[in-house]
């Protein structure tokens, strides 16, 4: 019997497991699966929960009438410990739970292609699932860990994605070069800056290559959030006064707007206090229809519907000066033209932040513009304009490369089997 392993890259947005047979040292094949999950709202007592994921979660979603429970990003909850776990139809699910959910998934997936039970995987991380806590970033590998357990593997290693993304790029290039990666996901920006040699293809001792590595918490979701709070978050009435006592008006709180722009948070707004809290604001603001928006939001669980709004205005904006930002549903009407300069200001706070993040990152590490011979950029959210513009800009005189921006980081994690070699 062949043997092979899974290299496995568990993302924000989307997931992708390659294939690897160890003993032709070549990808079979890799599958990818949006990071969705979406728990039907008719469930028989008694009988195993019926969820779905990828795909088949916007289908059954849609199909459902948004009724039931669908949840995105869980990546993000990883490091949060004041994520504990959460219930869908009174079955509780921890954050190992549900990530187990896309990794078995996979893993099905790939075992029927292999035609057997495959239990040895290389999973991806980040540099940093939180860049400000040593103690959330242990959590969340630790969670991650779990979660590849109960997905069904026992052998297990774990790789930073960008190196993942570097030995992609290595298997393209005939000559040593220094290159510095950036994947550019949808939590996360990492760095690694490493010696790529194609003649070391497959070596299993790799550590003296890996010169520097690093990252920073901010990703696609997070340009997503910014859009929804200076965007989206008008029409659902963050501007809404109220009376709180007779003569007396206040804003709404500023909190309930923070949530709806947060897939972490958002996922979990359903409690009854909340739900009660809105309903009194909607009172004492004499019927705001705006916020009216808002508790059709939350009672209908239409936040993807809106973000995938918000995901079609960036991927136009990728390629294009302007674009609209539709949405139109329950009475929620939104039709606003963007341009690309104002999607740029918008998410201008979080391009700083890996800006200046990346000049630390070179400082720190002695890194000189010139030291690099090539850079590779991987991750969906490298397709923004602005990211471009950035790179480019910083380093006019370097060629700038990517792969596929979805499956480079799990092709390389399946090349770095060398982690089992300890």
């Amino acid at each position: 019997m062949n043997k092979f392993l899974y290299g496995i890259d568990f993302g924000t947005t989307n997931s992708a497991l390659s294939i690897f047979d160890e003993e032709k040292q070549e990808i079979v094949s890799t599958i990818t699966v949006p990071s969705l999950l979406y728990f039907q709202h008719e469930q028989t007592g008694g009988e195993a929960m019926k969820y779905v994921v990828g795909d088949q979660a916007i289908t059954a979603y849609l199909s459902d009438g948004m009724k039931g429970r669908f949840i995105k990003s869980i990546k993000q909850i990883l490091s949060r410990s004041s994520f504990i776990e959460t219930r869908i139809h009174n079955k509780r699910y921890t954050a190992s739970d549900l990530v187990a959910l896309i990794l078995k998934d996979l893993k099905a997936q790939a075992d029927q292609i292999i035609g057997y039970d495959c239990q040895k995987a290389i999973i991806g991380r980040p540099v940093f699932f939180d860049d400000d806590s040593a103690a959330k970033d242990t959590l969340a590998q630790t969670r991650l860990t779990k979660a590849a357990q109960l997905a069904g593997f026992t052998e297990v290693r774990f790789q930073f994605e960008p190196i993942g993304a570097a030995f992609a790029y290595e298997k393209t290039i005939s000559k040593k070069e220094k290159v510095l990666v950036a994947d550019l996901g949808g939590g996360t920006t990492d760095f690694t800056y490493l010696m790529l040699d194609p003649a070391k293809v497959g070596n299993t001792d790799r550590k003296n290559d890996m010169i520097a590595s690093g990252g920073v918490y901010v990703g696609g979701d997070s340009f997503d959030s910014a859009f929804m709070w200076d965007k989206g978050t008008p029409y659902f009435g963050k501007n809404t006064l109220y009376e709180a006592t007779p003569g007396k008006i206040l804003s709404v709180p500023i909190s309930l707007f923070a949530n709806i722009c947060t897939w972490d948070k958002m996922n979990f707004f359903n409690g009854l206090r909340i739900q009660k809290d809105l309903q009194d604001y909607y009172h004492y603001s004499k019927k705001d229809r705006k916020f009216k928006n808002l508790i059709t939001l939350v009672d209908n669980n239409l936040g993807y519907s809106i973000f995938q709004s918000i995901e079609k205005t960036k991927i136009r904006l990728s390629k294009h000066e302007e674009a609209r930002f539709v949405y139109s549903n329950m009475d929620i009407e939104i039709d606003e033209e963007i341009s690309l300069e104002q999607y740029n200001a918008v998410i201008n706070k979080d391009i700083k932040k890996i800006a200046n993040y990346l000049e630390e990152f070179m400082l720190k590490n002695n890194i000189q513009a010139e030291d690099i011979d090539s850079l590779f950029l991987t991750g969906g959210t490298s397709l923004v304009g602005g990211i471009q513009h950035l790179f480019k800009t910083k380093f006019p005189h370097i060629p700038v490369n990517s792969g596929d921006n979805f499956t480079s980081v799990a092709k390389g994690l399946a090349y770095s089997g060398y982690l089992f070699q300890d």
